[in-house]
């Protein structure tokens, strides 16, 4: 459709701030009307004579906040009807102080404030609705793990983890335990389009109840959910469902990145009710985020099988059930990806099944981390860990190997040596492992004072460090920043920019953040906070673009270090006669660095 060619005149009634005009005079020119750009600060009177020469279609002004400034405006107003002009012009005004409301009230024909773009400018100018790109920003889903061919670039380590691998999967085999049991059961005889249609086997509910702790077993036999939950009532259920068809109407998503090859971003939620996760998720999409975490109560974590239900609770963590994982996968925007955690507990290979089977985009593994400091028995967890590795080939997950045993006090290289342990085993099983390290002010370097300087150095050390042993993706988190926020909201959201300009600057695939008051919260985390967080990253994001924040010297020789200590830890692991042998002595992390082996699920490993 063709639209008439206007004549508008562009008037910056203030002493200078015309930068805003000259961007729409381009746009107006591109769309093909003439304009014309009059100096800044002429009087009213003079405006008005230019007018009843001219003859614009549009008079176009702009005015920053100033002493008086209803006051000139309406005598703007007052001298262009008196002359005549208003009924063949109209008179448009805009800037930072100006709502549509003020315009109409000193007798403009529209105003424009803040916020307003170009295009809306010129819609204005031909008559048309403006339209704007409701998709939002145009984002995709990422595969974090492609274009990496995971090739050891450390010969040495690499012959290390190889030989490490090998013996894990020999001691291995013939090895059996509730929860693969319980994985094989979910994955061979549990049907994702019978439970959406509500359709329940009494078989399959008896086989798995018989593989359960009591809590669960009382759920599939007798449908009594666990003490600390409670059902969502078909009130609050309806009240979703019309949040999430007004919030969807409506939504739209945004970009934190600023240019292409900065980390994907992702949030963690787990406030214990789905429908508020599902309302942080939808803010903090709109406001960028690329990702989700779910991350579940530990005392998931420590009972043998899930529940089911769409359930809520009062402690942190969200209830891990198909019903509660269901409502999460249709919240998402089709650009969301979404991972559901598996690293930890008596749950992990099944967990993989059922996130697999419900349509996350990755998981997360951790053999040691979860042997170490987080309450799982070693033996128990190499051989679901190999269980849960192997589900996530077949579903097609990702996973990465989170080192949060650093936060118990683990050094950094011994919680590298972990990581890339079970690196390597994934790889030999044909996963796609995806390395995440910590940026994080953890006990080694409150005792050791790596950061005493700065916070770069030691962070930019670890990239390097496992860059020059395997290319691999690389993914800081847990997120980034921890334990250098305080409960200032201001400086927590700009410690979390800071490191995520950093992890920019590394070139990293993703990044995890907390909100401003996650690391702190004496309550609930509040919406707000994580919007607080999301925009603080954009901003950093933007200033860096493509620049780089240089490390000292200190990286390398720190990254070189962290090297040979991580060969030095693989070399005694090599050693010991097998790698539970290995968590249980304390190589990968002792009691006096803060690593307790589990107790969780000790003696449910079996011989088939």
């Amino acid at each position: 459709m063709a639209f008439e060619r206007r004549k508008i005149l562009l008037v910056p009634l203030d002493p200078v701030h015309d930068i805003g005009l000259k961007m729409i005079r381009r746009g107006l020119e591109q769309a093909g009307h003439q304009t014309m750009l009059l100096p800044p600060d002429l009087p009213p009177e003079e405006i008005v004579s230019i007018m009843g020469k001219e003859h614009p279609d549009h008079v176009m002004i702009s005015r920053t906040l100033g002493y008086g400034v209803g006051e000139v405006l309406g005598r703007f107003v007052d001298l262009a009807d008196a002359a005549g002009l208003r009924d063949k012009t109209a008179l448009v005004v805009g800037g930072m102080a100006v709502r549509p409301e003020l315009a109409a009230e000193l007798g403009f024909d529209a105003g424009f404030g803040p916020g307003t773009s170009v295009e809306e400018v010129v819609a204005f100018v031909e008559g048309r609705p403006y339209q704007p790109d409701l998709a939002g920003a145009k984002k995709q889903k990422k595969d974090i793990t492609a274009g990496y061919a995971y090739e050891y670039r450390h010969a040495g380590i690499g012959n290390l983890l190889e030989k490490i691998v090998t013996n894990i999967l020999t001691w291995s085999e013939g090895k059996i335990s509730p929860g693969i049991l319980r994985s094989r059961l979910r994955d061979e005889s549990w049907d994702v389009e019978s439970f959406r249609q509500g359709k329940v086997s009494r078989e399959f509910s008896e086989a798995y109840a018989q593989l359960c702790d009591p809590v669960p077993q009382a759920f599939h036999r007798k449908g009594e959910v666990h003490p600390k939950t409670r059902r969502q009532t078909d009130q609050e259920i309806a009240r979703l469902e019309d949040y999430l068809t007004k919030t969807k109407s409506r939504m739209t998503v945004s970009k934190v990145q600023h240019v292409e090859g900065q980390p994907k971003v992702f949030i963690q939620y787990g406030t214990g009710c789905p429908f508020m996760d599902i309302a942080h998720i939808k803010v903090c999409e709109a406001w960028g985020a690329d990702g989700v975490v779910h991350f579940d109560p530990s005392w998931g974590a420590r009972t043998e099988g899930f529940i089911g239900g769409f359930l809520t609770h009062q402690e942190d963590g969200s209830v891990v059930t198909p019903e509660n994982l269901s409502w999460i996968k249709a919240a998402l925007e089709a650009s969301t990806l979404w991972q559901v955690r598996a690293h930890r507990g008596l749950n992990t290979a099944e967990t993989v099944v059922l996130a697999g089977k419900l349509g996350a985009d990755l998981t997360k593994i951790n053999i040691a981390y979860g042997s170490l400091a987080a309450g799982t028995d070693p033996a128990r967890l190499t051989v679901d860990g190999i269980e849960a590795i192997r589900m996530a080939v077949k579903y097609k997950l990702p996973f990465d190997v989170v080192t949060n045993e650093e936060l118990a006090g683990v050094p950094a290289h011994k919680a590298f040596a972990g990581m890339l342990i079970v690196t390597a085993l994934g790889r030999r099983l044909g996963a796609r492992p995806i390395l995440q390290p910590l940026f994080s002010y953890s006990p080694e370097v409150m005792i050791g004072g790596q950061m005493i300087n700065n916070y770069i150095d030691f962070n930019a050390a670890k990239i390097e460090a496992l860059r020059s042993i395997i290319d691999a993706p690389l993914w800081p988190g847990a997120p980034i920043g921890f334990l250098t926020q305080t409960e200032d909201r201001v400086q927590s959201s700009m410690t979390t920019s800071l490191h995520a300009a950093l992890a920019a600057s590394l070139r990293v695939d993703a990044i995890s953040i907390a909100s401003s008051d996650e690391a702190y919260s004496g309550g609930p985390i509040i919406a707000a906070s994580r919007v607080d967080t999301l925009q603080a990253v954009a901003e950093g994001f933007r200033f860096f673009g493509e620049g780089r924040i240089t490390p000292t010297v200190h990286a390398q020789q720190w990254a070189d270090e962290m090297v040979d200590k991580i060969e030095a830890v693989l070399k005694e692991v090599a050693q010991s006669p097998t790698f539970v042998e290995a968590l249980y002595a304390g190589l990968l992390g002792s009691k006096e660095e803060g690593a307790y082996p589990g107790r969780g699920g000790r003696g449910t490993v079996t011989e088939k």
